[in-house]
């Protein structure tokens, strides 16, 4: 089932986390201290990343998350928004990448979706 990803930034992640974790009625899947949060529902892939350089609450990109996707990809749409479709998996090596301390909250089946 695809799931809608929403991303934004914040200044405070502690109080992201807290937040969003009531209007979502879950925990975050991952948490990079300080820098990332991620949550999965049935319909929603939301994730918040600390930006000081962006307003918080901006919107960081739209997209995706597509257990047929193939392959990451991303285009900007008509109004400027860029969007972007990609597996679990995809966005579970992306994390990996940009903080090689998540390993630990990357559970197999993320990974392996």
């Amino acid at each position: 089932m695809k799931r809608f990803h929403l991303a934004i930034s914040t200044h405070d992640l502690d109080a992201s986390v807290t937040e969003y974790s009531q209007r979502l009625g879950c925990t975050p899947e991952i948490i990079v201290r300080n820098e990332y949060a991620l949550w999965r529902s049935d319909a929603l892939n939301l994730s918040v990343r600390v930006d000081h350089t962006s307003s918080p609450g901006t919107l960081r990109h739209l997209g995706w998350e597509d257990p047929e996707a193939a392959a990451f990809r991303q285009d900007t749409d008509t109004n400027g928004i860029l969007w972007e479709v990609f597996n679990a998996a995809q966005q579970a090596s992306e994390i990996q990448q940009q903080w090689p301390e998540a390993e630990d909250y990357l559970a197999n089946d993320i990974r392996d979706e």
